[in-house]
């Protein structure tokens, strides 16, 4: 039997994914999350073959839960299901160890056999989100770029940015001018919502 913990924040999403892999014969959910701390702190006390996490969570997002869920269970298979499948998120996902990615859009046959994929070790990838991602290439940003990208994402003045990411402020203005410039964003503004919508940031 296949042991599941499902996370999502959104209690109908979650009881009806519970829902549909406890039909399965072969899948049962054995515990429920609704914030990123909590998967954590049920993945901790759960035996665990797989963790489906929702992408969006309060406190740590499905990425980051996967990553903690490694180190605490290296036998459990880490699947993320989003209603934002950028191809940005998907390398991020990939490159922490989930080994599945899933639309909420998917079919409850398809989510079954993902999860029945990353149970036996394998990676189970939505082939569109595969195809979308490997023709967008990957990021054009620096680490650096992104970080401050990401430090001004809330629309911080540049003092601030330079405050979060320790850096100078003539180069946090570099780095955003630099970031539009790659982005062939107007502005810092449009550069974050470009790389945002790339799942860059």
């Amino acid at each position: 039997m296949i042991r599941v913990l499902l996370a999502d924040d959104e209690h109908l999403i979650r009881v009806a994914l519970a829902q549909m892999l406890d039909l399965e014969e072969d899948i049962t959910v054995v515990g429920q999350a609704s914030t990123g701390p909590e998967a954590v702190a049920q993945a901790r006390m759960l035996g665990l073959d797989v963790a489906v996490l929702d992408l969006q969570m309060p406190d740590l997002d499905g990425i980051a839960v996967a990553a903690r869920i490694a180190d605490l269970l290296p036998g459990c298979g880490c699947l993320v299901v989003t209603s934002h499948g950028r191809p940005g998120l998907l390398k991020r996902a990939l490159s922490t160890g989930v080994r599945g990615f899933l639309p909420k859009t998917t079919s409850a046959q398809t989510l079954a056999a993902a999860v029945r994929e990353v149970a036996a070790g394998g990676r189970y990838v939505d082939p569109g989100l595969a195809a979308e991602a490997m023709a967008l290439g990957d990021s054009p940003l620096t680490p650096s770029e992104t970080a401050v990208l990401e430090a001004a994402a809330d629309g911080a003045p540049v003092e601030e940015i330079a405050r979060r990411t320790h850096l100078a402020g003539g180069t946090v203005r570099n780095y955003l001018s630099s970031a539009a410039t790659k982005l062939s964003a107007a502005n810092r503004h449009e550069a974050v919502n470009t790389a945002r919508r790339m799942g860059w940031i």
